[in-house]
């Protein structure tokens, strides 16, 4: 909707434009005489704060409007005005770069205000001065316009030229709305966004630990939409606002006497400050008056690294201030220029006298009787400004000075391209070339979105496609040199252009902070969570203001949310941090296991061993007992009751069996070893997972049914000779393995962790020795001790005497 607005009201103007502007005139009241200017082939517009202070005068809408009475002269943008002047002499003097132009310039003052800054931009869009005929001409006087020093002031003025694809480039204006393209599609601008700048203070309260802070902006474009996005980013980052307040450099003195007692009545200890210099050095006046010393501030770069507000006497409210500013650079030569500039000059020119008579504390006319304040002396003219060390005259660290000059040099370098019809890079096609004497705005600002090129100093100067350059900050802390005066020391960097985690970095230097310069200032609504105690929200309050409630079962981590340690971690006694849990299984070093250990070494050993008697007795009537029962005939009967390899096949047939169902689990579902955290909180058990259920049931019941089997064989055998009942033992053994497995699967189930595996393992060996002691024991002790019982006619004797 707005810019739909905007587009009816250009469209209004430029109807005035085509047909001769008087009524346009009349809207805005006629344009001033440019404070500085000069002519040349090409003329470069130049508007800037010389003068902080306006008078509006009432309007009646029926006489012109009188002309506005700017005053209270700005020495730091008198500077930046010079710092162009400088730059645009250099370049006429330059053999390389557009040689034998001449560059103009045209000066206007904007005097910090939205409406002064219309005027200015309409005087340079029209060329006309304030002339008797009272008309305005349709052809712009200038090919581009370098400022303003405000944000608002250049938003009036981007959306003044845009339609009439007039560049402008800003040395200070810093909105994040400013890269919108399709409401500024001629704007560009030498200091980084504040989209970058907002999010870096955010992630440097968060660095320090301060989530709990104040926040002052200035009331107007720059504020407004620099402080929206670091709240947006302080947000993100846990930080929260306790207020939000807004000033500017004009409102009266009561409102501004509230803001600084809302800010030292509030708990946090930390406010970020995204105020211009203007509203910055009010502020501080008021913060002086009220005593309110003690606090952290966070600055932006409009005022962290401004000289006059970096006094022994703001040093009280002041000290330790951090804040994130642009790289400081030197020019050479620009110091011995500014060092000239004086009513010689032009002594025509009343800004000049202006300058002269604010620098030395004098007066070029006689003081009247009538005038008000000091006496002051008459000025002689022959004054030093060597001997002057104030914001005009300081060239130490050239911040905001430079960019101009890169501004200044940036439309050079792109009416350089345009004269000798040089493409831009990575651009194809024709471009028209332009003469010198019919360049065109429109021209310039094409090939300004190309312009990359190197300054003196090393920097590489190009614009990216929203018209901004890489955004570098230096963080910058408020420290007292030896002689006690404060001086601005780079503690840390912030470059937009490395990856997210090391965008931002300190450099190691200590920090002076406020208050106690060697502690660091905390600045939290609430305490950390002490061990074993969670956050609890407070309805109402920010997320960081929270209550404490105790929780014994988690580890807390002091956020808004517990934080449960993971599975295999338990919190530890004091509830403090997270420790492994201790991790169970049957191993080789306790008691339990070098026990089954043993005794299953004792159990194998025991079967090597019977299995070494059998062999070396296999010809004796005892192992082949069961052979020689099978192989009998019944009485009547001459066919054998089993044959040798009818037994054979069925061993093997069983035994296949068994090995069929085992390897299609193994293959299927095989098991795994897993960690059992369910069980208990306070360790991790090792246990086996089956894989299959069914596989695992399908063996235990297939041996089942093997020893159902046995028993079957144990009861058609009963009738074996008395001597060595052969039953006898394989029922006894399958007794005791039937009990054993029987009372294993209720053991196996509800027995825990470790025990699992013993019970397993106590089942395997009980059920085992069962069937070496009770069926090959016998034989054994016959072999061994008792040879004499181990012939035919004994063990078969009873039998032949039935038979008999």
């Amino acid at each position: 909707m707005m810019q739909l607005l905007w587009v009816v009201v250009m469209g209004v103007l430029g109807a005035f434009w085509a047909e001769g502007e008087e009524a346009l005139c009349r809207i805005l009241g006629r344009p001033e005489f440019p404070m500085l200017s000069k002519e040349g082939d090409v003329t470069i517009g130049g508007a800037f704060t010389i003068h902080t202070e306006i008078s509006e005068p009432p309007l009646s809408f029926t006489d012109t409007p009188p002309p506005l009475i700017c005053s209270s002269m700005n020495l730091i943008d008198f500077h930046l005005a010079q710092t162009m002047i400088f730059a645009i002499e250099e370049i006429n003097n330059s053999s390389s770069l557009l040689p034998n132009i001449s560059i103009g310039y045209r000066i206007y003052d904007s005097c910090g205000s939205t409406l002064s800054s219309m005027r200015a931009v309409m005087a340079l869009m029209n060329g006309q001065e304030r002339t008797v005929g009272k008309t305005c001409s349709g052809q712009s006087a200038v090919h581009a316009i370098i400022g303003a020093s405000d944000s608002s002031s250049t938003i009036v003025m981007s959306r003044s030229t845009g339609a009439f694809q007039i560049p402008v480039i800003s040395h200070l204006a810093t909105c994040a709305c400013l890269s919108n393209r399709k409401e500024f599609p001629s704007f560009f601008r030498t200091i980084p966004s504040d989209f970058y700048q907002s999010r870096a203070l955010a992630q440097l309260v968060k660095y320090f630990g301060w989530t709990w802070v104040g926040a002052v902006r200035s009331d107007n474009a720059y504020g407004n939409n620099g402080m929206a996005t670091f709240m947006e980013a302080a947000s993100l980052e846990g930080v929260c606002i306790e207020y939000s307040e807004a000033i500017l450099w004009n409102n009266p003195r009561e409102q501004i006497a509230r803001v600084v007692e809302v800010i030292s009545r509030a708990s946090s200890k930390v406010v970020v400050a995204f105020l211009s210099q203007l509203e910055m050095a009010v502020l501080l006046e008021e913060a002086l008056a009220q005593n309110l010393t003690g606090l952290q501030w966070v600055g932006s770069e409009s005022w962290t690294a401004i000289d006059r507000l970096a006094t022994r006497r703001s040093s009280a409210v002041l000290s330790g201030t951090l804040g994130f500013t642009i790289s400081k650079s030197k020019i050479p030569g620009l110091r011995e220029f500014l060092l000239r500039v004086g009513p010689a000059q032009d002594p025509n020119n009343t800004l000049l006298r202006e300058f002269w008579e604010t620098t030395f504390s004098c007066r070029f006319s006689p003081q009247q009787e009538k005038d008000s304040g000091p006496r002051q002396r008459q000025c002689s003219g022959s004054e030093r400004l060597e001997e002057i060390s104030n914001p005009f005259t300081d060239t130490s660290e050239l911040r905001f000075s430079n960019n101009v000059y890169k501004a200044v040099y940036a439309v050079a370098h792109s009416i350089h391209d345009l004269l000798t019809c040089r493409y831009g890079e990575g651009q194809g096609g024709n471009r028209n070339c332009a003469h010198r004497d019919s360049i065109e705005p429109g021209q310039v600002l094409r090939y300004l979105r190309d312009v990359n090129f190197i300054m003196k100093s090393g920097e590489r100067m190009y614009f990216d496609e929203n018209g901004d350059p890489t955004a570098i900050y230096e963080l910058v802390n408020w420290q007292r040199d030896q002689a006690g005066e404060t001086v601005f020391v780079t503690v840390g960097n912030y470059n937009a252009s490395l990856p997210k985690g090391d965008q931002f970095a300190m450099n190691g230097i200590q920090i002076v902070w406020a208050g106690n310069p060697l502690k660091r200032p905390r600045s939290v609504c609430s305490d950390s969570c002490l061990p074993g105690y969670r956050q609890a929200e407070i309805k109402g309050m920010p997320v960081c203001c929270f209550s404490y409630q105790i929780d014994y079962s988690i580890f807390f981590v002091d956020s808004a949310k517990c934080t449960q340690c993971s599975l295999e971690y338990w919190s530890n006694g004091d509830k403090s941090r997270c420790v492994p849990k201790v991790v169970e299984f049957l191993s080789f070093d306790e008691t339990m296991g070098i026990l089954l250990a043993a005794i299953s070494l004792v159990g194998a050993c025991l079967t090597i061993l019977v299995s070494l008697i059998f062999f070396c007795f296999r010809e004796t009537p005892i192992t082949i007992a069961v052979v020689i029962a099978f192989q009998a005939t019944m009485p009547g009967n001459t066919v054998p009751q089993c044959s040798i390899p009818l037994q054979r096949i069925s061993v093997f047939s069983c035994t296949l069996l068994q090995v069929v169902i085992c390897v299609l689990w193994l293959a299927l579902a095989p098991s795994v070893p897993v960690k059992n955290t369910a069980h208990a909180t306070e360790k991790v058990i090792l246990e086996c997972d089956v894989g299959s259920a069914i596989g695992f049931w399908a063996v235990l019941g297939y041996i089942g049914l093997l020893a159902l089997l046995c028993f079957v064989l144990a009861f058609l055998a009963r009738k074996l000779p008395d001597n060595f009942s052969e039953a006898k033992f394989i029922t006894f053994s399958m007794l005791i393995f039937c009990a054993v497995w029987i009372t294993f699967i209720p053991a196996y189930v509800s027995s825990p962790g470790k025990f699992t595996v013993a019970v397993e393992i106590f089942a395997i060996l009980a059920s085992s020795f069962g069937l070496l002691f009770c069926i090959f024991g016998p034989k054994c002790y016959i072999i061994l001790l008792k040879p004499e019982k181990n012939t035919k006619k004994h063990i078969m004797g009873k039998s032949h005497v039935k038979s008999q």
